[in-house]
């Protein structure tokens, strides 16, 4: 079992967390301004945003290549007509688990939100969908195996899942659903061929893809590793981990209503996530702040207000917050087991 830990180590240290990469910029920092640069405040901050902008981004494109090459494979039209197959929990658990592989903000899953409605889709579906989107997907939990460790990112992905399909089930189950604002319902669904690429047609849009996504979310990537650098390095661990620690019983609410008004997708608050555990805040504390921030931005909940009705709205948001703090407090509470 030696050599199988040590594979596992190489691929931990090396492939998820890039040691080599954060090794090598720090001698870089030292050759060129002097040995100990990145021993001082400034040098580390330099290093702490060098390492985490230059890694995320090579995840990032990485993972949106292979995501995108893979969902050549599944056009909107076949993937709904597969959903329209499936009904109950099953679908809504269906349209989760298709949220993981499209790698979207909460704002950009909203026209995809719309498209499945005028097909017909069932609200269900069509909400497990948009909780999933901007949550959980494969870059996450790359990028959480990295920072958090396998069975952090393993745990956070189920319940996600897990809210998702049970959210969409709510919605559906107590006709929340049909709160929908008639000119989303009025609209036209477009059933396209579905053609068969070549290979250089998926190569070429997975390459397309993984550009637009990059460019799309670059500035929040550098926004938030800004923000993870400043707390890494400026911010005393004990105010942390008073306001944030796992021995206040308010900080996963402080936590998830700091995290609503803000607009980021995972990749922008992994950063600060990681900044976060490393002075000392609760697990739950961090993952309920990131679940607030990627599923619950304000500019997506005022999207979302233009296609749904108050009333749908309200009870949206409550089952998610709900939702939110009781992943958070659960993975406090078990925080001893990761």
């Amino acid at each position: 079992m030696t050599w199988l830990q040590a594979v596992g180590d190489f691929i931990s240290d090396q492939l998820l967390k890039m040691q080599w990469l954060q090794d090598g910029i720090g001698w870089l920092l030292d050759r060129i301004f002097g040995a100990g640069f990145t021993e001082g405040t400034v040098g580390s901050m330099v290093h702490f945003f060098l390492f985490d902008f230059i890694k995320i981004g090579l995840l990032l494109c990485i993972l949106i290549f292979l995501i995108s090459y893979i969902q050549s494979f599944f056009p909107p039209e076949r993937t709904k007509k597969l959903l329209a197959k499936s009904k109950g929990i099953g679908a809504n658990a269906f349209g989760a688990l298709l949220g993981t592989v499209t790698p979207f903000c909460s704002c950009s899953s909203i026209p995809i939100f719309i498209g499945f409605t005028r097909a017909g889709l069932s609200p269900g579906v069509t909400f497990s969908f948009l909780i999933s989107s901007p949550l959980v997907d494969l870059g996450a939990f790359v990028l959480l195996t990295g920072v958090f460790g396998l069975p952090v990112a393993i745990v956070y992905v189920v319940v996600g899942l897990v809210l998702a399909t049970i959210g969409g089930t709510i919605i559906e189950k107590t006709g929340l659903g049909r709160e929908i604002e008639p000119f989303v319902l009025q609209g036209a669904s477009i059933d396209a061929d579905i053609e068969r690429p070549t290979f250089r047609d998926r190569v070429g849009f997975a390459k397309d893809q993984m550009l637009a996504t990059y460019k799309r979310v670059v500035l929040y990537i550098a926004i938030g590793v800004g923000l993870g650098a400043v707390i890494h390095n400026l911010i005393p661990q004990s105010w942390i981990e008073t306001l944030l620690g796992s021995d206040n019983p308010f900080a996963v609410l402080i936590a998830t209503v700091v995290g609503i008004p803000m607009y980021a997708d995972i990749f922008g608050t992994i950063p600060v996530a990681e900044a976060l555990f490393f002075k000392g805040a609760g697990l739950g504390t961090i993952l309920a702040f990131m679940m607030a921030v990627t599923t619950l931005s304000l500019p997506s909940i005022v999207m979302l207000k233009k296609v749904v009705k108050w009333k749908l709205l309200l009870w949206f948001l409550v089952i998610v917050v709900s939702g939110i703090i009781l992943i958070g407090y659960g993975f406090n509470a078990l925080e001893f087991l990761f």
